[in-house]
C-alpha cells in the first residue's frame, strides 16, 4: 500500500469503534493528521503528500545555500550582442537567405565597389533637414543602390555584433523561407546593379561594375579548308568551370578553352567557301577583369533522374593564379590572389547552407563569414573551403594532400580571385556623412537598448536576493509544532519557492467544504505552516480565505464517520441478503424487485454513500482557482439522471409495476427491509400490488396491431408478388410488345413496402406511393425518356427538393406494370401518376414509334437540375478517383519501390494481396454475375455520365489500379504528388488522360480538368527512375523551380 494509502487509512481507523455522536476535538485533529511527525531533509527524499507537516522536497533546495547571482535573471549580457574590436558585423539570416548574406560580404569587401556605392547620389533629402536628421521616422531606403549603401555603412561602423538585412532583401522580393541558386543570385543581381548604376553622371560610379567585374572573351571558329577565321566577341562577369572529371581549377580551365572539332552533321558553314566544311571552335580570353568569378558548376542536371544534383568532388585550387598562359595579348601582368572561396555545405542540390571565407584586402587576414557568426581563420584553421558537411555522405571520399599556398575542396561553388598589385591597399574608405548620421543613430538605438537589458538584469538580480533571502529567513520558520497554525495548498507553496514564475495572491477557495471550512479530504494537498510565516505571506502577497485551527470541519468529519460505518456495515448486509434470497420464502407475502437493481444493489449503495462527497469535490473541484467546468458539471449531472435508481427498472412510464414478470423477482420482508435502509426512497411494490392498467391496454392493442399488420402484409404480399420478389420487370431499353404504358415509382416508396412486408410486426404500413417527390415544383417531370432508357432504369435516381427543384439523392426508380399499378391504387394511396405511353406515329410501314410522359417533362427546371448535378460535380472534396495504370499487358511493378507504395491517401480496401493462380480475384468480378467493368468511351455513354447521377454501386477496381481521395480544388500537380507516392512514379514521368483526353496542366485543378467524383485515370509511365535513393530530391522537384521569378531581380 503507498504511503498515501496509509496515511489515509490511519487518519479515519478510529471510526470503526466511535459512533458519530461520540465525535471529538482529538477525533478530527486525527483526520486532518494534526500531530503527524514532520519529515527531516536528508533523510526524506520527497515529498509526502499525505503528511501535511512534511515541508521536504517543496522546491526549496535551489534556496537554500549560497546561489550565483546569474540564476536570478534569463536575460543575456546585452554585451555579448557587442561588436568586438577588430572584426567584421554579421547578418541575420531570416530563414533561408545565408546565399544572400555570403555574397554581401564578398562585395563588402570589395574595396572599389564600396567606395563607388558611396559616391552615388542618395535620395534621401526628405530624410535629411539642414541640422540634421529627423527624430519622428526611421530612414527607409528607396532604390537598391541606397540599401546597399545603407547596409554597407552598417557593416562597416556599426556597433552591433550583426544586423538585419531584412530592408534589402524585401525591395528585391525575395521569399526569406526558400533557398535559391546562389550562382543565379549573383548573376541577376550584378545585372540589376549595372543597370542601376548606368543611369549616374559620375563615370567613376556608372562604370565600376564593369571595371571591377566585367571580362572579355571571343567565341573563334577556323575553317579547315581555306583558313577562315570568324570571330564572336562577347563579355563575361564570370566562368564558369566544369569540375566534372578534374580534380584541379587549371584544369577546368584548360577545358573551358579546349579546342572543339566541328565535323559530320555539326561541320560550320563558311562564308568564304560558301559550303559546310570541317572546322574548330575555342573560346579566347581577350581581357581580364580586376576581380575574377570563378564558377565552379557543382551543381548540374541530371538526365537519368530528371533533376538537379551536387557534384561532391575535391577541387584543387591555389592562393596564387597566373592566368597568362590562358590570355591571347601576353601584355601586362595577370597574376590573381586568392580573396574569397564561397561555400555550400550539404550534399543535396535542394538543401544546406551557404557560408564565405573572404580575406580582409587591408589586412591580408582570411575571416569566416557565417550569417551571424564571423570567425579569424588563423593556424589549423585557416584551410580555404573546408566545411564540415551537414549530413554525411554515404560516399565519403577521401581529402587529397595539398601543398603550401594550395587548397581543397569539395564544397566550394565559387571562387573569387582579385588583380595581383605591387601595393597593398590601405586606403581607410570614409562612409559619407549623411550615412554616418543614420550608423549614429542606430549605434545610440543599440546603446539604449544595451543600458535597458543592463537595467532589467540589474533588477532581475535585486529581486532574486531579495527572494533568496526571504526563502533563507521563512522557510527555517515555516513549521508550526505546537503553536498556533495555519493551513496553505501544497501548490502556492511550490510556485512561491519557482523562481520562474511571479507569486500570486493566495487562494483558498478551492479546499473549502460546503460549510466554508477545510474539506478533510483536501488534507493530501495542504500543508500546516507556522502562524508567524502565514502572518508573513498575507502581508505581502494577500489572498484567503485563512485557514486556521477554527476551519477544522467536525460536520465533514461526523458525516465521513457516519459514511464509513455504513461502508462497513454494508458487507455484511450484502452477505445477509444474498442469504435470504438463496433461502425459500414462507407464503406468497413479501416485495416485488428489480432483478437488474438486485445484481448491482450493492454498488448502488456505495455510490449512494460516496455522492456527498464526490458533490463536494465536484463543487470545489481543484487547487488553484480551475474549478470543473460547467459544461462537465451539466454532462455529469444528465449522466447520473438517465441512470436507473434501485427498483426504478420495474416502474412503467406511468409510475407503476411494469408488466413484464421475467424482469422482476420476490423477495422477504426482512430482505426489503435491510434494502430500505440504503434505499429509503425506492419505489415500493408489495406483492398484491396489481400492475399498470395503462400498459395492460397498450399491450392489448399492441396484439391486435400486430395482428392487423399482419393480415395487410399477407394480402398485399399475395397481390404483389412479382413486384415484391423483384421478379418478370419490364425494362425501358427493351420495351415489352404486350403493353404500350409503364408506371413510375419511386424506389424509396417500394423498399420501404418491401420491409413492411417482410416483417410486418416491426414496421408501419406504408400508406402513399410518394411520386410527388419525383416531381418539380411545377408538377413536372424531371427525366427525359432517352435517359431513362441508359443502362435500364436503375441508373435514375428518385429527387429530393433542393432550393425549389429537385436534385439527385437517394435510391432508384421502379417501373411498373399496368396491372400492378391497378392494384397499387387499391392498396395504397396515389398521390401523383408518372406514367410512359408508347404509341405508334404515320401510316408508312413501319410506323414511327414515340413515348410520351405524363406528367410532361418540365424544360426549366431540368435544365436546373443538369446545371446543379455540373456544379456538384465541380466542388467535391475528399471524392474517391481511380488511377489505373498501362503497363502494355506487362505485370505492374507494384514491388520496384515498396517504400514508396503506400499512399496515405489510399483505402484500406484498396490494398492488394497477391494470390495463388486459379484463385479468383474479386477485382474482376462484379457482385451481380461476374461481368467486367464496361469500358465507358462510348460517345453517348460519356456524354450520359456527365449529364445523369452515376450509379450508387461502388467502383469495382481491376489489377493496376488504386484508389485516391482528392478535392476538385487541387491541382494536377498535387494529384501528380499522390501518383507518384502510390505507383513510384515521378510527376515528370506521368503520362495521364481521362476519357481520351490528356492531362497536361499541371496549374489547372481536377475540377476544371473534368476529373469527378469514381472518374478513371489512365497512367501511363515512361521508365522508372532507377535509384530509388534519390527520391527525396524529386520530392523538391516535383513543384516546378519558380527560381527569381516575380523578384525585384527580373524587374518585377
Amino acid at each position: 500500500m503507498a504511503p498515501r494509502l496509509q496515511l489515509e487509512k490511519a487518519a479515519w481507523r478510529w471510526a470503526e469503534t466511535v459512533r458519530p455522536e461520540e465525535v471529538s476535538q482529538e477525533h478530527i485533529e486525527t483526520a486532518y493528521r494534526i500531530w503527524l511527525e514532520p519529515c527531516i531533509r536528508g533523510v526524506c527524499r520527497r515529498n509526502c503528500r499525505g503528511n501535511p507537516n512534511c515541508l521536504v522536497g517543496i522546491g526549496e533546495h535551489i534556496w537554500l545555500g549560497e546561489i550565483d547571482e546569474n540564476s536570478f535573471h534569463n536575460i543575456d549580457d546585452p554585451n555579448c550582442e557587442r561588436r568586438k574590436k577588430n572584426s567584421f558585423v554579421g547578418l541575420t539570416n531570416l530563414g533561408a537567405t545565408c546565399y544572400v548574406n555570403t555574397f554581401l560580404q564578398v562585395w563588402f569587401l570589395n574595396l572599389e565597389l564600396r567606395q563607388a556605392l558611396y559616391l552615388c547620389p542618395s535620395t534621401c533629402s526628405d530624410y535629411t533637414m539642414g541640422d540634421g536628421i529627423h527624430g519622428g521616422k526611421d530612414y527607409e531606403p528607396q532604390t537598391i543602390c541606397e540599401h546597399l549603401q545603407y547596409l554597407f555603412a552598417l557593416l562597416q561602423n556599426s556597433n552591433r555584433r550583426y544586423i538585419d538585412p531584412s530592408g534589402f532583401v524585401k525591395a528585391l522580393g525575395l521569399d526569406t523561407g526558400q533557398q535559391q541558386d546562389a550562382q543565379e543570385f549573383s548573376k541577376l543581381f550584378m545585372s540589376l546593379l549595372e543597370d542601376t548604376l548606368s543611369k549616374q553622371k559620375n563615370p567613376d560610379v556608372r562604370n565600376i561594375v564593369q571595371q571591377q567585374f566585367c571580362g572579355e572573351y571571343a567565341y573563334v571558329t577556323v575553317c579547315n579548308q581555306c583558313g577562315r577565321e570568324s570571330k564572336l566577341v562577347s563579355k563575361f562577369y564570370e566562368l564558369e568551370l566544369n569540375i566534372q572529371g578534374h580534380k584541379q581549377l587549371t584544369d577546368c580551365i584548360s577545358e573551358f578553352l579546349k579546342e572543339e572539332k566541328l565535323e559530320g552533321d555539326n561541320r560550320y558553314f563558311c562564308e568564304n567557301c560558301q559550303s559546310k566544311q570541317n572546322a574548330t571552335r575555342k573560346i579566347r580570353l581577350l581581357s581580364l577583369p580586376c576581380t575574377l568569378n570563378l564558377q565552379l558548376m557543382r551543381f548540374v542536371f541530371d538526365r537519368q533522374t530528371g533533376h538537379k544534383k551536387k557534384l561532391n568532388a575535391y577541387i584543387g585550387f591555389s592562393e596564387s593564379l597566373d592566368m597568362e598562359p590562358y590570355v591571347e595579348h601576353k601584355g601586362g601582368s595577370f597574376v590573381y590572389e586568392l580573396s574569397a572561396v564561397l561555400i555550400h555545405r550539404g550534399v543535396s542540390a535542394y538543401s544546406g547552407h551557404y557560408i564565405a571565407h573572404v580575406k580582409d584586402p587591408q589586412s591580408g587576414e582570411w575571416y569566416k563569414f557565417n550569417d551571424e557568426d564571423i570567425e579569424k581563420m588563423e593556424g589549423k584553421k585557416l584551410q580555404l573551403g573546408i566545411e564540415e558537411d551537414l549530413e554525411p555522405s554515404k560516399s565519403q571520399t577521401r581529402k587529397p594532400k595539398c601543398g603550401k599556398g594550395t587548397h581543397c575542396s569539395r564544397n566550394a561553388y565559387m571562387l573569387v580571385y582579385r588583380l595581383q598589385t605591387q601595393e597593398k591597399n590601405h586606403t581607410m574608405i570614409q562612409v559619407p556623412a549623411f550615412l554616418q548620421e543614420l550608423v549614429d543613430r542606430d549605434n545610440s538605438k543599440f546603446e539604449e537598448w544595451c543600458v535597458e537589458m543592463a537595467e532589467m538584469r540589474r533588477q532581475s538580480v535585486d529581486k532574486g536576493k531579495a527572494k533568496h533571502e526571504e526563502v533563507k529567513e521563512l522557510y527555517q520558520r515555516l513549521p508550526a509544532g505546537a503553536e498556533p497554525y495555519e493551513f496553505v495548498s501544497l501548490e502556492w507553496l511550490q510556485k512561491w519557492l519557482d523562481e520562474s514564475t511571479p507569486t500570486k495572491p493566495i487562494d483558498n477557495h478551492a479546499c473549502l467544504c460546503s460549510h466554508d471550512k477545510l474539506h478533510p479530504d483536501k488534507i493530501s494537498i495542504m500543508k500546516r505552516i507556522s502562524e508567524y510565516a502565514a502572518d508573513i505571506f498575507y502581508s505581502r502577497y494577500g489572498g484567503g480565505p485563512r485557514l486556521t485551527v477554527k476551519a477544522l470541519c467536525k460536520d465533514c468529519v461526523v458525516e465521513r464517520c457516519r459514511v464509513l460505518r455504513l461502508k462497513s456495515q454494508l458487507n455484511e448486509d450484502y452477505k445477509a441478503v444474498n442469504n435470504l434470497l438463496k433461502a425459500t420464502m414462507k407464503g406468497n407475502d413479501g416485495f416485488w424487485v428489480g432483478k437488474s437493481s438486485l445484481r448491482s444493489w450493492r454498488q448502488l449503495a456505495l455510490e449512494q454513500l460516496d455522492e456527498q462527497d464526490g458533490e463536494a469535490e465536484q463543487s470545489n473541484g481543484k487547487m488553484n482557482g480551475s474549478p470543473f467546468s460547467k459544461d462537465e458539471s451539466k454532462e455529469e449531472k444528465k449522466e447520473e439522471e438517465e441512470e436507473l435508481n434501485f427498483n426504478e427498472d420495474i416502474l412503467c412510464p406511468h409510475g407503476g409495476l411494469s408488466i413484464s414478470e421475467n424482469e422482476r423477482r420476490l423477495v422477504s420482508q426482512e430482505a426489503w427491509s435491510k434494502l430500505q435502509q440504503y434505499f429509503p426512497k425506492a419505489p415500493e411494490f408489495p406483492s398484491y400490488k396489481e400492475c399498470c392498467s395503462q400498459c395492460k391496454i397498450l399491450e392489448r392493442e399492441g396484439e391486435e396491431n400486430e395482428a392487423l399488420h399482419k393480415m395487410i402484409a399477407n394480402e398485399q404480399k399475395t397481390s404483389l408478388p412479382n413486384l415484391f420478389q423483384d421478379k418478370n420487370r419490364p425494362c425501358l431499353s427493351n420495351w415489352p410488345e404486350d403493353t404500350d404504358a409503364l408506371y413510375i415509382v419511386s424506389h424509396f416508396f417500394l423498399e420501404e413496402w418491401r420491409k413492411f412486408v417482410r416483417k410486418p410486426a416491426r414496421s408501419t404500413p406504408v400508406s402513399s406511393v410518394g411520386n410527388a417527390a419525383l416531381l418539380c415544383p411545377h408538377g413536372g417531370l424531371m427525366f427525359t425518356f432517352p435517359s431513362l432508357t441508359k443502362e435500364d432504369s436503375k441508373l435514375c435516381q428518385p429527387l429530393e427538393r433542393r432550393g425549389g427543384w429537385p436534385t439527385a439523392a437517394h435510391n432508384n426508380i421502379a417501373l411498373i406494370w399496368p396491372s400492378e399499378w391497378q392494384m397499387i391504387q387499391k392498396l395504397f394511396v396515389v398521390d401523383k401518376v408518372i406514367k410512359i405511353t408508347r404509341i405508334e406515329v404515320g401510316d408508312v410501314n413501319p410506323t414511327e414509334t414515340q413515348y410520351i410522359s405524363e406528367p410532361n417533362l418540365c424544360p426549366d427546371c431540368r435544365e436546373g437540375l443538369l446545371c446543379q448535378q455540373q456544379r456538384d460535380l465541380r466542388e467535391y472534396t475528399q471524392a474517391t478517383i481511380y488511377v489505373h495504370k498501362v503497363v502494355d499487358n506487362k505485370k505492374v511493378m507494384k514491388d520496384s519501390a515498396p517504400e514508396l507504395n503506400v499512399s496515405s491517401s489510399e483505402t484500406e480496401e484498396d490494398k492488394e494481396e497477391a494470390r495463388p493462380d486459379g484463385e479468383k480475384d474479386p477485382d474482376f468480378n462484379q457482385s451481380n454475375g461476374g461481368t467486367k467493368r464496361q469500358k465507358t468511351s462510348q460517345q453517348g455513354y460519356v456524354a450520359y455520365q456527365k449529364q445523369v447521377i452515376r450509379r450508387s454501386t461502388r467502383h469495382r477496381k481491376v489489377r493496376g489500379e488504386k484508389a485516391l481521395l482528392v478535392s476538385a480544388n487541387q491541382t494536377l500537380k498535387e494529384l501528380k504528388i499522390q501518383i507518384m507516392h502510390a505507383f513510384s512514379v515521378a510527376p515528370f514521368d506521368q503520362n495521364l488522360s481521362i476519357d481520351g483526353k490528356i492531362l497536361n496542366d499541371d496549374g489547372a485543378t481536377l475540377g476544371t480538368l473534368g476529373v469527378i467524383p469514381e472518374s478513371v485515370i489512365l497512367l501511363k509511365a515512361d521508365e522508372p527512375i532507377a535509384d530509388y535513393a534519390a527520391m527525396d530530391d524529386v520530392m523538391q522537384v516535383c513543384m516546378p523551380e519558380e527560381g527569381f521569378k516575380g523578384t525585384g531581380l527580373l524587374g518585377h
